[in-house]
């Protein structure tokens, strides 16, 4: 079952001032969903969200299981 956060909970896990993450979130920058007026987060969207950051734009992320690109060229 997926965890869901709050988003105090993200910023800390994030370690971000909590007022950069409801930013993001405003902005759809980071991806979230609201219950009522409380915006909610996936860790395991926030983690898949924070490794394609990590590999820059347009970088994709293979799924679970697949070979590489890297693997896949050899």
């Amino acid at each position: 079952m997926s965890t869901i956060m709050t988003l105090e909970e993200v910023a800390t896990y994030l370690r971000v001032h909590p007022s950069t993450v409801y930013r993001m979130a405003k902005n759809h920058a980071i991806p979230a969903f609201k219950i009522g007026s409380d915006w909610r987060f996936n860790r395991e969207s926030i983690d898949g969200w924070r490794v394609r950051a990590e590999r820059g734009p347009g970088a994709e992320v293979p799924p679970m299981g697949s070979a590489s690109s890297a693997q896949l060229a050899r």
